[in-house]
């Protein structure tokens, strides 16, 4: 036997096999590296809206754990809340929606558009003007209006909130105020001393004509077609939990969440709200 020629022929096929195994060994690597790290979501653009006796700082929290992630974030502050200085006597539903649209038109691609409370009926007229821009909806303990409906319709005739009986009408009736000792037994009772001093330091009057203003919906379909999340708030003292269920089963909404929370999450549990609307977009 020719060992010279067997050692020839058995080298390279001793190098392939061998390059073969390093080969399946680095793709096994892989698959597990994976599966610890699992891809982050895709970059997206938020654009929040806060609800009644609220501003943009309400959002500052979930907005910085949305940029931390690799998000984009838009905070829409409505006219005549936060430092806006709009005269209330001016303020409707509609200069509310006008200032979100205004907002989203200015941003390439589409957005998230997320609203609290009475920001849903903002972002519900916001859809139904320009849904071609909107990629999904989600409501955080919010009102979603059918159309001819206001937020009193909604809110104000449930007895079990705490909301409406706390507010004080202006002389003029063109806001109404609750006080500090009650803004955060009220919104955010499950808050911390930090978030108490900050509902406090921001607290305003409300302006009430949008309040009471019904909605005028075209109830466009494309704005129908979009992908729409709940997050329900189950010791809300504003819009009660069983309200906020009802609202969901009359829009049918599928997609829904669930936070031990106050009628703030976003200030009392903000990691919660964050993970979820990191959820929604993967």
């Amino acid at each position: 036997m020719n060992t010279n020629k067997t050692r020839k022929f058995a080298v390279p096929v001793m190098a392939a096999f061998i390059l073969a195994f390093a080969f399946l060994l680095s793709m096994t690597g892989c698959d597990k590296d994976d599966d610890h790290n699992p891809a982050p979501p895709q970059t997206k653009t938020f654009v929040l809206v806060h609800g009644a006796f609220q501003g943009a700082y309400a959002w500052k929290y979930v907005k910085a754990q949305l940029e931390a992630a690799g998000q984009k974030v838009v905070v829409v502050e409505l006219p005549g809340h936060g430092s806006d200085q709009t005269p209330v006597a001016t303020l409707t539903l509609n200069s509310y929606r006008n200032k979100v649209i205004s907002a989203i038109t200015g941003i390439s691609g589409k957005v998230v558009l997320v609203a609290h409370s009475a920001g849903g009926s903002v972002i519900t007229g916001v859809a139904d003007s320009i849904p071609e821009h909107i990629e999904k909806m989600v409501y955080i303990a919010a009102a979603i209006p059918k159309n001819g409906q206001s937020l009193d319709d909604i809110v104000g005739m449930d007895a079990s909130s705490q909301l409406f009986p706390n507010v004080t009408p202006s002389a003029d009736g063109l806001t109404g105020s609750i006080s500090n000792d009650k803004v955060f037994s009220i919104f955010c009772q499950d808050g911390s001393e930090e978030v108490k001093q900050l509902l406090i330091a921001n607290n305003r009057p409300e302006p009430l004509h949008p309040q009471m203003e019904k909605i005028v919906l075209k109830n466009n379909p494309a704005a129908a077609a979009l992908p729409k999340y709940y997050i329900h708030t189950t010791k809300d003292l504003v819009a009660p939990y069983e309200l906020q269920k009802k609202i969901v089963a009359e829009h049918g909404i599928k997609n829904v969440f669930t936070l031990d929370s106050g009628h703030c999450p976003f200030l009392s549990v903000p990691d919660q709200v964050t993970a979820i609307l990191l959820q929604i977009i993967k």
